[in-house]
């Protein structure tokens, strides 16, 4: 892979985007293959129906995939102001999606970010501004909390998730530099039982966090964590970026970059 985005388990195979190759890997059929799009994917999220939707990027939009790319399911381009991130949904089919504000592999300028809810029949309202770049989310808490990793912030943000899905009571869930490392900046995060996986970027670490801080940390040596999925056997599933030792911004911008997947067994120490 160039850059694993968004991976997903569902139904015994993994699925993960590759935004900067253009396209989506998964082993669903067997064998790792790779489909090439023609738009850009970025978060992917499995419907309570069992139907694989994806974030896609430059579009604004929400596609439902059909086997051979995403057509339309859900148009963002009336609240979205920047490229899309990450997508997680509820058990209702309700979703959730990062604006993330600008293209910073392209240099634009920074601006504030946004999360976007779509509800099950493709409405999108804006449910929360001013994140400096929403990346990784996960619900947690049977579905009442939203957390929401601020990249260049260093930190988890939550919200309280209301009955019609806007977001409310936004506060600190952790502030990752001074809990785990001066330099974890998160990408994704995934939910677990008992916190939220954290892929730390720069800190080279995937870390289990909870209220009360970390409970679990996990090496990646020279690799750098981008994003995260649990299978529901215990498993987690990490994509690891390979830079050459420079930041992934710079190794995109190289075309220096290549990820891969990374497998940790939970029920023993990795």
């Amino acid at each position: 892979m160039t850059l694993g985005e968004g991976p997903r388990w569902n139904e015994g195979a993994l699925w993960v985007s590759d935004p900067q190759q253009g396209g989506i890997w998964t082993d669903s059929g067997g064998a790792w293959t790779f489909t090439p799009l023609a738009a850009q994917s970025n978060g992917l999220w499995f419907l309570p129906d069992g139907r694989l939707v994806g974030a896609i990027m430059r579009e604004k939009r929400v596609g439902l995939w059909d086997g051979t790319g995403f057509g339309a399911y859900a148009d963002l381009s009336a609240v979205a102001a920047g490229p899309l991130g990450d997508m997680v949904g509820d058990h209702h089919g309700a979703l959730y999606v990062d604006d993330v504000g600008y293209a910073a592999h392209l240099g634009e300028q920074p601006r504030p970010g946004r999360l976007i809810h779509v509800t099950p029949d493709g409405r999108a309202t804006v449910a929360a501004e001013d994140l400096e770049f929403p990346n990784g989310l996960a619900i947690i808490d049977d579905g009442a909390t939203l957390v929401v990793a601020e990249t260049w912030a260093q930190r988890l943000t939550a919200f309280t998730i209301g009955a019609d899905g806007q977001l409310t009571d936004r506060r600190l869930f952790a502030d990752l530099a001074a809990v785990v490392h001066p330099e974890a900046r998160p990408d994704g995060i995934c939910a677990a039982a008992d916190g939220v996986w954290v892929c730390t970027l720069t800190a080279h670490a995937v870390v289990l966090i909870a209220r009360s801080g970390p409970l679990r940390q996990i090496s990646t040596g020279e690799g750098q964590p981008v994003a995260c999925c649990l299978g529901p056997d215990g498993r987690l599933f990490v994509t690891v970026a390979e830079t050459g030792g420079v930041s992934v911004l710079e190794a995109v911008a190289n075309k220096t970059l290549r990820s891969h997947v990374e497998i940790y067994e939970l029920a023993a120490n990795p």
